[in-house]
């Protein structure tokens, strides 16, 4: 007999995550928590450990708690706890699905397993804790340490039916082979973006404007961009460059602006709410990360109908269609990377034609097509 009209079992959800400062990791989990709140027989919870949120305009509209936690192990046998609140918590809200975000989030939530969830490991870049063994772990004590962790975790992941995430194919390759885990063990779920939120514009631009987004830290080599800039001047192409972020990296970069005599054409616009603001009114949008585990930012800005021109960081090679989007550029020549740039902006066919497949390309990484792949995996692994 049907059961018309009953309806369906909640799924209920914790999302965890260490803290929300500026970050792709951050933004992502907020985006889905946002859309899951849409759905339909969900109920969801996001937890953080600490009370620092840089979105606080954001987490309006969720269920959000902040549950100090924290577990740091020792070799010594000793190791620092704080679990009990978020073990009340957990116990009493009942969880079927606790989905972890960021190494210190999963080290805590695999100390307070609830017998009866399902929980999601996301790989949101290659967690170094997890690199494969190597005899370094016998004469460096960080490796040690962080071997020792990683032993930790997989005696938790046997017991609480763990499933991982992967946000790229590097991703994907590293978690395999840093867990030895097969291919039903990881899933590659690219990251996703709320599209009503970056589109293009439609106000005319009157200045040759480019922008970068992220943290001012050495991985992400934002004096590269400088250099960049200087080439572009010497070529005659007066363009102008906002890098949006925050870190400590700020002070060399500044200093570097000045010795180039480019205080006018850069500017360090630090963090920002709204980065769309910046990235519509930009003409090309440029990256030179050593490490990209994905690239948010990259979609962010094809959703402006932004070309991207950026250097090879791992992740970003799944967005990058040579010549249809964007450019790579392989080889960390700040010259080679301004004559690409240039290209884009002297060849307005050329422009048109990579503007229209960058916004194509970014809106197959919209957030409620995310989410429904997301909530089928959630139900494929807790079935």
């Amino acid at each position: 007999m049907l059961n018309i009209g009953k309806k369906p079992k909640t799924l209920k959800t914790l999302q965890i995550i260490p803290a929300l400062p500026k970050g792709g990791a951050e933004r992502l989990v907020l985006n889905i928590c946002h859309e899951l709140t849409k759905r339909e027989a969900i109920e969801l919870t996001l937890i953080t450990f600490r009370e620092d949120n840089a979105y606080p305009f954001l987490t309006t509209g969720i269920n959000y708690k902040v549950i100090q936690a924290k577990f740091v192990p020792s070799l010594s046998g000793k190791p620092l706890k704080q679990l009990d609140a978020l073990q009340e918590f957990i116990n009493s809200y009942q969880p079927d699905i606790i989905h972890s975000h960021l190494f210190e989030a999963e080290m805590v939530s695999r100390q307070v397993l609830y017998p009866t969830a399902t929980y999601f490991t996301h790989f949101h870049d290659n967690m170094h804790q997890l690199r494969p063994f190597s005899w370094q772990v016998l004469t460096n004590k960080t490796y040690l340490t962080e071997f020792y962790e990683k032993y930790l975790l997989q005696k938790q992941y046997k017991q609480c039916n763990n499933h991982c995430i992967a946000i790229s194919q590097d991703a994907y390759q590293y978690a395999q082979k840093a867990l030895k885990l097969t291919s039903k063990d990881v899933t590659l779920l690219h990251n996703a973006i709320d599209l009503s939120r970056f589109k293009p514009s439609n106000e005319s631009k009157t200045k040759l404007r480019l922008v970068s987004i992220g943290s001012l830290v050495p991985k992400k080599a934002h004096a590269f961009l400088v250099d960049v800039v200087v080439h572009l001047h010497q070529i005659g192409i007066k363009a102008e460059l906002d890098i949006l972020g925050d870190g400590p990296e700020k002070d060399a970069i500044s200093n570097r602006i000045k010795e180039v005599g480019l205080t006018q054409s850069i500017r360090l616009q630090g963090n920002v709410p709204y980065p769309e603001e910046f990235l519509q009114k930009a003409d090309v949008y440029i990256h030179s990360a050593n490490y990209e585990p994905f690239g948010l930012v990259l979609i962010e800005a094809m959703a402006c109908g932004l070309p991207v021109v950026c250097t090879d960081g791992k992740g970003n090679r799944d967005l990058i269609k040579e010549g249809e989007n964007g450019f790579m550029v392989w080889e960390r020549d700040p010259k080679q990377f301004a004559e690409k740039v240039s290209l884009l902006l002297k060849e307005k066919d050329l422009y048109a034609s990579m503007s229209k497949n960058a916004l194509a390309f970014s809106q197959q990484f919209g957030i409620k097509e995310y989410v429904d792949k997301l909530l089928e995996l959630y139900k494929k692994q807790s079935s």
